[in-house]
């Protein structure tokens, strides 16, 4: 409509405060969601139903979509956005984005340098994982969805195992140690019926007890378990065999186990692989450095205790008694198992009952101790988190794997519990999915170095709490830290250092009281994850040197629960924003 005549035209509206804020929280969920399309897996994964009959694509063209799309997103939000016109939070989102798609930008040209069958994993693992933890059986629907997962694993091994081979062409083939555990878990998911007379198969024996549990027809249920059946001895068994076909056709070009060092571009890839890990700039020679200092420092810590319990050997004697000494083991038998887990769960009670003279937040999700499915026991890592999801309706899962009971040690329940459980990876990944206008990248991302970190200096955390009852727990706890300092050295020795895996595995063993099935298992993990390895540790002495510095400046003003929110109340961040984050809480409380 025409002003008219005369009069003034209306003031011009000032922006809200907030409404810029609020856009970016819109367009940065959009832009999470336009990327979660790509990937039925974590759709499932974070308790969505979209795409439910889908497994992801697994060739290079899907990665490439998904670094496009990044760039787009990242080009339309610098368009819209000015990060001056934001507020604190909302800024470090926006910062926090651009680093993300920069990352991914850098590490693209590594992308075909990444093994997909490995002892850290493979699809033939990971897709039963991904059926019986997180594909939920609610209706009939639901149970289709399942079997067309089921046939669509034949896809995912057919592009999987041309990705292998166009890397073994190309020279970039796995270690030695990889063939043998990868073969023998895969084997695992094919026994039973439907694939022979014994017993159900784990994947046969999860997708019974689902549709049993359905309101629907006798008839229906029938044929519902026989069409999964044929699946399983159609395209699924398909899928394995191609899996098990290129393993024995690569498994003879591999000629040793060595680091990332002997890849094409194999210096460039582990920098690359540092920089992700770390959220610094470290370098290998640094954090080499870092780790041989720690290692010498906790061994002192160690020294300590093997005083304290009249222990009158050297360290290394004190290490075989921990690693030999029966009344320091579990029986090797399911009950022994249900031991540990008992312990782990008494261990979780006693932190939550004390945890609020600690935080002052805690995560609403709950969560579960449980034992590593045996079909998976060969390539699980010895202990980890799963998050709950997304609409709460899985809680958080803490895994032990338990494969060996004479290689589980006592000293160490307090610790990992501590760790992966309370108030380690629950407290913080939990917690940050639960965080209030919190972009859906922010709440479901994160950085390595930020939650391992966390998960470190939990295990300290725990000593203050009360958590380990005797010399030995905090002798445990010692033994996951200084593990976690071993670390610093042994990845950047295998990878930067060209260390072999014996020589690995023996400056493991000479400094610590690990078991020797954890220590192969660790040091071949560390082959196959370059870098990743390193995080822990650099963001633990991060996250300790900002504690000491709020002590010291706050004084009688420090409050170690405030400390924490400060820590957890914005979710993972690279240690740099971590930094500013606890100055300004510093700053807030000095007044």
């Amino acid at each position: 409509m025409p002003l008219a005549q005369g009069s003034a035209p209306p003031p011009i509206q000032a922006p809200q405060p907030g409404a810029q804020d609020k856009a970016l929280l819109a367009f940065l969920d959009k832009a999470f969601d336009e990327q979660l399309a790509l990937s039925p897996e974590s759709q499932t994964q974070l308790g969505f139903k979209t795409n439910y009959d889908k497994l992801d694509d697994y060739t290079d063209a899907a990665s490439q979509r998904s670094l496009a799309l990044a760039e787009r997103q990242l080009k339309e939000m610098q368009t819209r956005f000015r990060p001056e016109q934001l507020g604190e939070n909302a800024r470090v989102s926006y910062r926090l984005f651009e680093h993300e798609v920069q990352r991914q930008r850098e590490s693209a040209r590594f992308r075909k340098l990444r093994f997909p069958v490995s002892t850290n994993g493979s699809p033939a693992g990971d897709i039963p994982v991904l059926l019986i933890n997180n594909h939920k059986v609610d209706s009939v629907a639901d149970a289709q969805a399942y079997i067309a997962r089921l046939r669509e694993t034949e896809r995912v091994m057919r592009e999987v195992t041309a990705t292998m081979r166009e890397q073994a062409a190309a020279g970039i083939i796995p270690n030695k140690v990889n063939f043998a555990p990868a073969r023998a878990d895969a084997r695992k998911v094919i026994t039973g019926a439907p694939f022979d007379n014994g017993a159900d198969s784990t994947l046969l024996a999860d997708f019974r007890k689902k549709v049993d549990a359905l309101n629907a027809s006798a008839a229906t249920k029938q044929k519902l378990i026989a069409d999964a059946s044929a699946a399983l001895t159609g395209p699924f068994k398909r899928g394995y065999d191609l899996l098990f076909v290129a393993l024995d056709e690569i498994e003879p070009k591999s000629t040793g186990n060595y680091g990332a060092w002997s890849l094409p571009d194999g210096a460039a890839y582990y920098a690359d692989r540092l920089k992700a890990s770390t959220t610094t700039d470290l370098t290998a020679d640094q954090i080499h450095d870092l780790g041989l200092a720690q290692v010498a420092a906790i061994r002192q810590e160690m020294k300590a205790i093997k005083r304290e319990v009249g222990f009158n050997g050297t360290l290394e004697q004190f290490f075989d008694k921990i690693r030999t000494d029966p009344t320091l083991k579990y029986p090797n038998t399911e009950a022994g198992r249900e031991e540990y887990l008992r312990d782990a769960r008494a261990v979780i009670a006693a932190v939550m009952a004390d945890a609020p003279k600690y935080f002052r937040v805690l995560p609403k999700a709950p969560l579960e101790v449980r034992a590593v499915e045996k079909w998976r026991e060969g390539t699980a890592s010895t202990a980890f988190y799963n998050s709950p999801s997304a609409d709460g309706s899985r809680p958080g899962i803490y895994y032990v794997n338990l494969v060996d009971m004479n290689q589980t040690q006592k000293v160490q329940v307090a610790g990992i519990a501590a760790h992966e459980g309370a108030p380690g990876h629950h407290f913080q990944i939990a917690r940050q999915q639960e965080l209030a206008d919190m972009p859906k990248f922010r709440k479901f991302g994160g950085y390595g170095a930020f939650m391992e970190g966390w998960g470190l200096y939990s295990e300290r955390l725990a000593d203050e709490m009360g958590i380990y009852k005797d010399p030995y727990s905090r002798f445990g706890m010692l033994s996951l830290q200084v593990w976690r300092a071993i670390r610093l050295v042994l990845d950047t020795g295998i990878h930067s250092k060209r260390w072999t895996r014996e020589q690995a595995i023996a400056y493991f063993k000479n400094n610590s009281s690990v078991s020797d099935t954890d220590i192969a298992r660790e040091v071949d993990r560390y082959f196959n994850w370059p870098g990743q390895a390193t995080s822990y540790m650099v963001g633990q002495l991060k996250i300790a040197e900002l504690r000491k510095k709020a002590e010291t400046e706050l004084g009688l003003k420090f409050d170690i629960r405030d400390f924490h929110e400060a820590v957890l109340s914005q979710g993972a961040l690279p240690l740099d924003v971590l930094e500013e984050q606890v100055n300004r809480y510093i700053a807030a409380k000095r007044g």
